[in-house]
């Protein structure tokens, strides 16, 4: 294969190689290795996890094994071997070892519920068809518990696959088909995100390219056949991008192609940083409808998150009182002035407030922006200093552990702001035009998206596009996924500064 030295596309052999049929040289392919293990692994723990849970309810509680004082043997068998060995049943059936739903997004995890509610009313039933006499207490420790533990081990073994992932094992070789354009979008929206392990390599260009400033990081390819492109690139996955044909037909002839190769086929239709339920195929007359509905920014959901938001934020300041008063001492003994910096931020709706802080800089801090602009190591709105000499030593720590952001549950509290939300930007920076406006439809949030993927190391057109994702695909899991995510970031200082 021909690799581009200055963006050349590679036109199409003129047969296959050593003129062999393409039907004798691209056999099926088998499911890869990775999956293989690890699905094995997956119903291992998973068989594990309700043993242990079975352990758990014996050893906790005296009366777990009522009604079967004299049949041990039997009550150990049901407990080892045929409760773990059903919930792993029931776990296949809904779908739980599927590659499809392993190793990304929360479909995994969701269906690891729904099969284990399924495993308690299974088990509930045949309880009540025997009459078995059995503890309640120790049934419910039992199933809650095999519950919990799956989710866990759950979690474990998909931080193990992001681990390999990332010294470049388990992935899938991706084969972009479609427009350069297109492409080059959806191929910067996987690379966003490695832990998908979803690898490009290379491109199949539909049509004619105009020169672009940056070449793609991928050889690019032209009037090629795609299968045997695909074993010619080692590619497990074709993504189709966007408009990649004008002939209705094409995607339906790839796909026939492709059965019994084992090779996935994906659509990544135009509608990047738009997920989850807001997306829907309608199918009308066989003609697959994707309909993408409204965001949800009102109803019970987000009365929910109000009301989570104003608890939270009560309880915090309420509990977090003794430290403020430390970091208050603290603070005005290494810098005399005020505890506490307020600046005009913009909330909701274009809505100004003045945000809470402990101050981190000295008092002439706002006085010195002038002369250090050409130290300014971010782009847009922000203005950003790794090594910024405004501020003082307590303040480096207080920005490095995110301490300095606690007394914004002030303005939580008043509702102005929100614990989930987008980054509260300047209001002396002037109107925001464009996409930007659109983050002013909720409120802005002490963490977010920004904080969680890379904080102050994000570039402004990042940082833009993360707040927008949080407002068009907003919900109660994507804040409470947020907030955890939140807690491992604030303990590594990632992009703190």
């Amino acid at each position: 294969m021909q690799e581009l030295d200055s963006f050349e596309i590679i036109p199409e052999a003129p047969q296959a190689p050593n003129g062999v049929p393409r039907s004798a040289w691209f056999r099926a392919r088998r499911r890869s290795a990775w999956y293989r293990i690890y699905s094995a692994l997956l119903v291992v723990l998973d068989g594990a996890a309700v043993a242990l849970a079975s352990f758990t309810a014996i050893t906790s509680l005296d009366q777990s094994r009522a009604g079967f004082e004299r049949e041990l043997g039997l009550f150990n068998l049901i407990a080892y071997l045929l409760l773990p060995l059903g919930w792993v049943v029931v776990l296949w059936a809904h779908g739980c070892y599927d590659r499809r739903y392993l190793g990304s997004g929360t479909d995994e995890f969701k269906r690891v519920v729904r099969a284990s509610w399924t495993m308690m009313a299974v088990v509930s039933f045949l309880a009540l068809v025997f009459k078995a006499n059995l503890s309640r207490l120790a049934v419910a420790v039992a199933l809650v518990g095999g519950l919990v533990y799956v989710l866990v081990v759950r979690y474990g073994a998909r931080k193990l696959l992001y681990f390999a992932r990332g010294h470049g094992l388990a992935t899938h070789r991706m084969l972009l088909l479609g427009t350069l354009p297109e492409a080059m979008e959806v191929l910067t929206a996987i690379n966003r995100s490695p832990e998908a392990g979803l690898v490009p390599v290379g491109i199949h260009a539909t049509e004619g390219y105009t020169a672009r400033r940056k070449e793609p990081p991928v050889p690019v390819f032209a009037g090629r056949d795609v299968v045997s492109l695909v074993r010619e690139l080692g590619a497990d996955t074709i993504a189709f991008c966007g408009s990649a044909s004008a002939e209705p037909g094409e995607l339906r002839r790839l796909a026939w192609q492709l059965e019994g190769t084992g090779v996935d086929l994906v659509v990544a239709p135009q509608l990047t940083d738009i997920a989850g339920p807001r997306v829907h195929i309608r199918p009308v007359e066989g003609l697959p409808l994707l309909y993408v509905e409204e965001p949800t920014l009102s109803g019970l959901s987000w009365l929910v998150k109000n009301l989570i938001d104003r608890l939270v934020a009560l309880v915090g300041l309420v509990l977090l009182l003794p430290l403020f008063i430390v970091i208050a001492i603290a603070i005005r003994v290494s810098d005399p002035g005020p505890v506490f910096f307020r600046q005009a931020r913009v909330g909701r709706e274009g809505r100004t407030f003045r945000v809470w802080k402990f101050r981190t800089m000295y008092t002439d801090a706002e006085d010195r922006i002038a002369e250090l602009q050409d130290l300014n190591e971010t782009d847009g709105l922000l203005f950003k200093i790794r090594n910024d000499p405004r501020v003082f030593p307590v303040g480096k720590f207080l920005r490095a552990t995110s301490l300095d952001e606690l007394p914004q549950f002030i303005n939580v509290l008043l509702g102005e702001m929100s614990l989930v939300g987008p980054r509260p930007l300047p209001a002396e920076d002037g109107d925001f035009l464009g996409d930007v406006r659109r983050r002013l439809l909720v409120r802005p949030g002490i963490t977010g998206l920004w904080q969680v993927s890379g904080r102050s190391d994000l570039s402004w057109d990042d940082a833009v596009r993360l707040d927008l994702y949080y407002v068009d695909n907003w919900s109660l899991m994507l804040d409470l996924h947020t907030m955890w995510r939140t807690i491992g970031v604030v303990l590594r200082g990632k992009g703190a500064y």
